[in-house]
């Protein structure tokens, strides 16, 4: 079954989130731009690409590759990959940029990047490869094989908006179904799933699931050092008054 959150709440309050907007257009970009011309990075194929510039797990050990926690967040395996990142981004990016502002959204997404880079290198620590890898890449060293995507920090905006919306009403499509319900329902149920997924069934999928957990933790574990309590506060209660939410 594949669930798609179609739409969110955006409060109609304080500055456009320009950084959310920033990063979908620099990703999409960044995809169709290196996919089309690989070369300008020095690279003859798209695959060579993700190859130079997508996370390995022993970067976070390495400083002199330690750009590519911050390079892999902006290349995507094809253009599915892409959308539902992106499709995310723009429904749980916007209201969590609302209320911290512009810098301080930007500190939340890359560092929750950083944080799923390290929960996705301690699980091939203390995971068996038969445990991490798609069957396809079984007889591959776990530490040579690259991560790449936005989707661990975008999992730290996920955190994020499950703490400042929890009652946010979500359009969610079960297929070609449409179901409205509270953020806080669709987000537990996304994260149990990332989790069992981890724990089940990330052999025979090829994705980095305990790196969205790592991005989920990561966001709720620093939401509280980036938030404004006062203008939380404001906002709650304009919310309260007018939409509902909280």
């Amino acid at each position: 079954m594949t669930t798609v959150p179609a739409g969110g709440e955006e409060l109609p309050i304080g500055r456009a989130p320009v950084a959310t907007y920033a990063l979908i257009a620099i990703n999409t970009i960044v995809f169709f731009l290196l996919i089309t011309f690989p070369g300008i990075v020095g690279a003859s194929s798209y695959e060579e690409v993700i190859y130079a510039y997508g996370n390995y797990p022993y970067d976070i050990l390495c400083p002199s590759t330690f750009y590519r926690l911050f390079t892999s967040m902006f290349l995507h395996a094809d253009l599915l990959h892409l959308f539902g990142n992106m499709l995310f981004l723009y429904v749980f990016g916007r209201g969590v940029e609302r209320v911290l502002g512009t810098g301080r959204f930007l500190i939340l997404y890359f560092i929750s990047g950083i944080v799923a880079s390290v929960f996705n290198t301690l699980s091939i620590i203390f995971l068996p490869a038969s445990a991490l890898l798609s069957k396809t890449q079984a007889l591959i060293y776990p530490w040579l094989v690259p991560a790449i995507g936005a989707s661990g920090a975008i999992s730290g905006i996920l955190g994020a908006y499950f703490l400042l919306y929890p009652r946010a009403q979500l359009v969610v499509f079960f297929y070609f179904i449409p179901v409205t319900m509270p953020a806080y329902v669709y987000i537990t149920f996304w994260f149990l799933f990332q989790l069992l997924m981890g724990v089940f069934a990330a052999s025979i999928s090829g994705i980095a699931f305990w790196a969205h957990v790592g991005g989920f933790v990561g966001g709720i574990a620093l939401l509280r050092y980036l938030v404004d309590e006062r203008r939380l506060a404001a906002i709650k209660l304009f919310a309260r008054i007018y939409y509902n939410l909280f």
